[in-house]
Formats: C-alpha cells, structure tokens, sequence
C-alpha cells in the first residue's frame, strides 16, 4: 500500500479472525460471518471475525488479522490498490473498502458517523 499524501488515516479497529464464538456477536448474512467487540471507544477496539463455510469474503481477510482506518477520501485511498472487498456501502454514511498491503489485508473507513 502506499499511502496517499493528501489523505488521512486515524486508526479505526484491530480485526482479528477467530473461530471461537464470542459474546454478542452479530451476524453478517452477507458475508456469512459474525462479530464481536470492538465497541469500547477507550479501549483499542479490537474486533473479532468468525466465518461460517463458504463464506465469499476473501482467504486473506478469513485468515488474517488486519488493521482499519479511518480516511476522509476512500476513493483516493484505494487508487491504485489491490481491492479484496468493495468500495461497498453496509449502511448510509459507511463506506468500506479491503485491500492488500504485501499479503495483509487494511480495511479503510470513510465516515462521518
């Protein structure tokens, strides 16, 4: 990934695959997966990802950890990038994108949420 000057990056998340089932996870049927954590903002919102056979998210993004962050321009953020995952939009106001730095996967998160 090379890091785009006239963009900004604020770290979002930690993401980390797991097969364990945790407390309070919420389910993706989408992407056939479910998650857990990450929700305590003094914390380092670690999250943690647990994926159902054949799940169509990439082997990276089910095997790897990765690190999210946060930009205020996704388009220009992923110019010229390895794309795993979108841009796609889950909701109003969210727009994600996954791509591959050197064989890991960075999610980057535009928001005003």
């Amino acid at each position: 990934m090379k890091r785009k000057p006239h963009v900004n990056y604020r770290y979002h998340h930690m993401g980390v695959p797991t097969t364990e089932h945790r407390a309070g996870e919420h389910y993706s049927s989408t992407f056939k997966m479910f998650t857990s954590g990450g929700e305590d903002p003094g914390g380092f919102r670690i999250q943690f990802h647990r994926f159902e056979p054949g799940s169509s998210l990439h082997t990276l993004i089910q095997s790897k950890p990765h690190v999210a962050f946060q930009v205020d321009d996704l388009a220009a953020a992923v110019e010229g990038e390895v794309l795993l995952l979108g841009p796609y939009e889950p909701f109003a106001g969210f727009k994600v994108a996954i791509i591959e730095d050197d064989g890991v996967p960075v999610e980057l998160i535009e928001t005003q949420l």
